[in-house]
């Protein structure tokens, strides 16, 4: 079976490495730029569809993920906390963004800034689940990502039966994710 391993040495390599996939040296900490990507990904994914339902007749449907209103905090600054907080390798960011892509790609809901947050913290748990190691309990990523865990436990199980348990990411999905990312990183998200 394929491994999401970054210790390949394919043509993804230089990719894995610029979006901070693989250690440069032990002990130096910085945020991944994968995290930065995600974040403006979605935030420019957000404002698009916004833009979308208030100048169309197309509504919005609301479902579990979404909140009464927008919470406070940016989508850039709860990526910041989830990566944090969680402990979660950045690869999981990545296979969270697949996974947000195949739920929207099952269900009529589009990314708004009243779910995006509660589709992120789902994913990157399950994310987490699947790919990492090691891993906190339900309670824990609630706690980090502002829910209670009775909510996150209905978002995961809605989340999960969306996407048809379709967890498995294979190593060409991947390389073509962060690729995707890494040509994002050429023109828009510099340092």
């Amino acid at each position: 079976m394929e491994t999401l391993s970054t210790d390949c040495g394919n043509m993804h390599s230089d990719i894995y490495r610029t979006l901070g996939l693989k250690e440069l040296r032990k002990g130096v900490f910085r945020s991944p730029r994968v995290l930065r990507l995600l974040s403006s990904l979605l935030d420019k994914s957000v404002q698009k569809n916004e833009m979308l339902l208030e100048t169309t007749q197309i509504k919005d449907v609301a479902t579990i993920f979404h909140g009464l209103r927008p919470p406070t905090v940016s989508i850039r600054d709860y990526v910041d906390r989830i990566f944090k907080y969680s402990g979660c390798s950045p690869s999981c960011f990545v296979v969270a963004h697949i996974y947000m892509d195949r739920f929207l790609q099952q269900t009529d809901i589009r990314l708004t800034a009243l779910n995006v947050h509660r589709l992120l913290i789902t994913s990157v748990m399950i994310a987490a689940k699947f790919v990492d190691d090691a891993f906190f309990n339900n309670a824990y990523y609630a706690k980090v990502g502002g829910v209670s865990t009775e909510e996150l436990n209905r978002l995961e199980m809605k989340f999960l039966f969306s996407i048809d348990f379709r967890l498995q990411v294979n190593v060409n999905t991947f390389g073509n994710y962060c690729y995707q990312f890494g040509k994002r990183n050429c023109w828009w998200a510099s340092d």
